[in-house]
């Protein structure tokens, strides 16, 4: 099902989802909780985003097994070999995407909510700018790997066989 769409790869066309979604709700997530003046119009935007970069994790990461399975079978021991140090980064990257999306609902409607309630305990607003930070930083660090692992194993090969251009 997620293996090619018009002939093409479906992994390198929805990818691109999750490396644009990821990003932005670990962006806006840090703007939730530093800003509480905009909470409550940037919480909806906020979950749905999360919800979108963690359900294009999932379509990345199920096209991408269909990817791999083929290139498994044209492919030098070298190039397997860094496509299954994508294929081990892409679902670090996933999870990362997963715990971005639980950390935004947790944030969301429990920790910080966008309307402050009265008698709230610190403890809460502690602990929901350190979930924050905590589901950024591995968000971060997930999407960033798997993009880089995934340029070197698309790319290396191309690069090590050819010349470099004129720069201008």
């Amino acid at each position: 099902m997620f293996d090619t769409i018009a002939g093409l790869p479906v992994h390198p066309l929805v990818v691109h989802a999750a490396v644009v979604l990821g990003p932005l709700a670990a962006l806006l997530l840090l703007v939730y909780v530093v800003k509480p003046g905009w909470r409550l119009g940037l919480r909806w935007p906020l979950v749905l985003t999360g919800g979108g970069a963690a359900l294009s994790a999932a379509v990345a990461s199920a096209s991408g097994e269909a990817l791999q399975h083929r290139v498994d079978e044209a492919a030098t021991a070298a190039a397997r070999q860094l496509v299954e140090e994508h294929a081990e980064a892409g679902d670090l990257a996933a999870a990362s995407l997963y715990v971005l999306a639980g950390a935004i609902v947790l944030v969301v409607f429990f920790l910080l909510p966008p309307v402050a309630r009265a008698g709230r305990a610190p403890i809460l607003r502690t602990a929901g700018v350190v979930v924050a930070l905590g589901a950024v930083a591995f968000a971060t660090f997930g999407v960033v790997n798997a993009g880089h692992t995934g340029a070197k194993a698309s790319w290396s090969e191309v690069v090590a066989t050819t010349t470099p251009g004129e720069g201008d």
